[in-house]
């Protein structure tokens, strides 16, 4: 199937795109071994007007600076200095809008996601939730700022759609300092695919 084209990132409407995503395959290349999941479980970060973004208020530090670019471009960040995790840079350069893959479905590349993750590819736990995706996929920072239109991590089309009845909403996990930006209900999955991290948030 095709790749995403660059102009599908620079969409502003990122909660469009965070259920968009949904059911579209994630690959990646990592020495020389590819790897694939379908994309089940998603959330949308709003940018500099939401509490729960690292670009809140206009934050431009170092770690931040993947989201100012131009929708298209990985922002890969170390989670209490143990998690890898993959937000999606969209919209337009110096709008930092992005969104999180919280878990896929293995689809290419099994056995070794196996190995990454020392269980089989049957195993829920094998790439649900953000920090299981970037260990299956062989994702950490070297991904950091790279194109998805590249050769080393891209999104295609996939063969089944998604109808918005696949879709369920609920608010974000993990995001309790935002206040009242914690219950917007951003993050999306597919109902009926056991490869999402929480089916109650």
């Amino acid at each position: 199937m095709p790749k995403l084209k660059p102009e599908y990132y620079l969409n502003h409407d990122v909660i469009f795109l965070a259920k968009n995503l949904l059911g579209k395959i994630l690959f990646t290349e990592k020495n020389g071994e590819i790897t694939a999941g379908v994309i089940t479980e998603t959330e949308a970060y709003l940018g500099e007007d939401d509490k729960a973004s690292h670009a809140y208020g206009g934050r431009r530090t170092l770690r931040t600076e993947a989201m100012y670019l131009p929708g298209g471009f990985c922002y890969v960040y170390l989670c209490y200095g143990i998690h890898h995790l993959l937000n999606i840079v969209i919209s337009q350069k110096n709008d930092p809008k992005s969104i999180l893959i919280r878990s896929v479905e293995p689809y290419l590349g099994l056995p070794v996601m196996e190995r990454r993750r020392n269980m089989t590819a049957s195993s829920k736990a094998i790439s649900s939730g953000p920090g299981s995706v970037c260990k299956a996929l062989g994702i950490d920072m070297t991904f950091n700022k790279k194109s998805l239109t590249g050769e080393r991590i891209w999104i295609e089309e996939s063969e089944s759609s998604c109808n918005a009845e696949d879709i369920a909403s609920t608010s974000r996990i993990g995001v309790d300092y935002a206040g009242e930006h914690a219950q917007l209900s951003l993050r999306f999955y597919l109902r009926n695919n056991r490869f999402v991290s929480k089916i109650k948030g």
